[in-house]
């Protein structure tokens, strides 16, 4: 198992097939899939599907989400990370998406900023990438509000699936 980063309270490892549990609580909640199309997923078999999805593409693109881990407990809390995106959305495509998601008891409490930064870090520092990309629902304010915490700018507005979305970003300081 790798670990790609730990935080203060966080380990960021790579997604395992003993996630699904985890993952399931967390996508099967109607709340957090709210700003994401509002499809929640119905099975445990489709978390697993998931998990082997991600996995791949840590092998196709040497990246992927990374399980976010409680460190005082061990406890599975979501997922955090950059993903390659090699299809176009908004007339961009082969760049790297900072994102996050977490069950729900987890937020609130600083976690998705805590895993963001690291993530953030593990881009410029490790990948050696020149800028890293953010997408948000206008509606998300959680969401845009980590992203900018974690110094990505608002960039234009585009719609994506129908639905207005922030396209963001922060570029490597020299």
């Amino acid at each position: 198992m790798k670990v790609f980063a730990e935080t203060e309270r966080l380990i960021l490892r790579e997604l395992l097939p003993q996630d699904a549990a985890g993952m399931f609580e967390m996508d099967g909640d109607p709340e957090v899939h709210l700003f994401l199309g509002n499809k929640p997923v119905q099975s445990i078999e489709q978390s697993k599907a998931d998990i082997e999805f991600i996995r791949n593409q840590y092998i196709e693109n040497g990246i992927g989400r990374w399980a976010v881990m409680e460190k005082s407990t061990g406890n599975f809390m979501g997922w955090a990370g950059l993903k390659l995106i090699k299809e176009p959305i908004n007339n961009h495509y082969n760049y790297y998406d900072l994102g996050y998601r977490f069950s729900k008891r987890f937020w609130g409490k600083g976690y998705a900023t805590e895993a963001a930064i690291a993530a953030r870090d593990y881009g410029f520092n490790e990948l050696k990438l020149d800028e890293i990309i953010g997408i948000a629902d206008t509606n998300n304010l959680g969401s845009i509000h980590v992203l900018e915490k974690v110094g990505l700018k608002r960039i234009s507005i585009f719609n994506y699936g129908g639905i207005k979305h922030y396209w963001m970003k922060i570029e490597k300081s020299v």
